[in-house]
């Protein structure tokens, strides 16, 4: 089983590295990362870098695809960044066609979404429901072949569930012990319904400044 990672400049690290802690402990599992271009790219804060062997060409059948999120996808959605080319080619053969975050843009730019169920970082959910999808709060949506998963740190719960899918609920139970994923946060505030309103307010006063520099 091959899962490629198609990723970008600019990208959320989590959203990547998340679920590649995943599945990078299932045994059997391939695991590829790939970009438009070889060579070294840099997350969202300019401060961590990935070194990519493989562009989209060399990754062209892989069993699943993960897309992360980054303030920056909107405007690859609007583009039609070559992302958004490589999930439209692959998702015609995948067997789970996923995304983490704002990922879920490039999955809506790639006309996999119209009429369906997904979900984002809260944040981009009108960008999201422009592509024709329904956004819910839910953690992970499962919608036939396509998977998405809310923001950021959601794109582990998205990982474990497919481990779970594809290798059985044990599998996913083992891997979530060896990665000693076990959540309690000190706070109840990690959705925007459970959150203080001037909470809500101040991260998307944020999350707008950083979306309209990456414009």
């Amino acid at each position: 089983m091959q899962v490629a990672f198609g990723i970008y400049p600019g990208l959320t690290m989590l959203d990547f590295i998340g679920p590649y802690q995943v599945f990078t402990n299932v045994p059997g599992v391939e695991v590829v990362v790939c970009a438009a271009e070889r060579g070294r790219l840099t997350d969202d804060n300019g401060l961590l870098h990935v070194d990519v062997e493989h562009t989209f060409d060399d990754v062209r059948a892989p069993d699943l695809t993960v897309v992360p999120g980054g303030f920056v996808t909107r405007r690859l959605a609007r583009e039609k960044d070559p992302i958004v080319q490589w999930l439209v080619d692959t998702h015609a053969t995948t067997t789970f066609t996923t995304s983490v975050c704002t990922g879920a843009l490039l999955l809506g730019a790639a006309g996999l979404l119209d009429g369906l169920d997904a979900t984002t970082h809260w944040c981009a959910y009108d960008e999201l429901a422009s592509y024709g999808a329904r956004p819910t709060e839910q953690r992970v949506v499962r919608q036939g072949k396509i998977w998405t998963a809310a923001g950021v740190s959601a794109g582990i719960d998205l990982a474990l569930t497919l481990v779970a899918e594809t290798h059985g609920p044990e599998m996913a139970q083992a891997v979530q012990l060896g990665i000693e994923y076990d959540p309690q946060p000190p706070f109840d505030s990690g959705s925007p319904s459970k959150a203080d309103p001037g909470i809500v307010d101040l991260v998307r006063a944020v999350s707008d400044a950083q979306t309209d520099a990456t414009a």
